[in-house]
């Protein structure tokens, strides 16, 4: 079976009030088969600092219905430090979606280089905010 590159996110709710607002997009992603998820892990830090994991069983109905959609297949590949790793950068009194997604869209054309006798020599994502700081840098200097 051929995968598609996998990227790790970590989304950040303030106030614990994480309820579902970004679901939409999301969903759009993974009905198109453009993404999959294939892990999800609730991290959630009280207003002391103390770090609770979830995983979706855990989790309030309410919380597991919002992601019920998704399909996620939980595959535990988010591992114990990554979770810990996460559990430091949050907020206090924050919620964390940390999440692996399969990217699908590459993988037509990938066996499509490979039938080629192609191969990939490099491949490397470019952070958004980098991408807008050398726009912007561009600008500027054309200006």
């Amino acid at each position: 079976m051929t995968y598609g590159p996998i990227d790790f996110i970590a989304l950040e709710f303030r106030g614990n009030q994480f309820k579902g607002e970004i679901m939409p997009a999301l969903m759009e992603l993974v009905n198109k088969e453009i993404v999959r998820v294939i892990d999800l892990v609730i991290v959630q830090k009280d207003a002391n600092g103390k770090v609770i994991m979830r995983e979706m069983q855990q989790m309030d109905p309410s919380v597991v219905a919002i992601f019920d959609p998704l399909k996620a297949q939980i595959t535990g590949m988010i591992q114990l430090e990554d979770i810990e790793m996460i559990g430091e950068k949050v907020e206090h009194n924050s919620t964390a979606a940390i999440m692996l997604f399969e990217n699908l869209w590459p993988i037509k054309f990938r066996e499509a280089v490979l039938n080629a006798n192609g191969r990939l020599v490099m491949q490397e994502r470019i952070p958004s905010a980098v991408v807008e700081e050398t726009l912007a840098k561009f600008a500027i200097a054309n200006v």
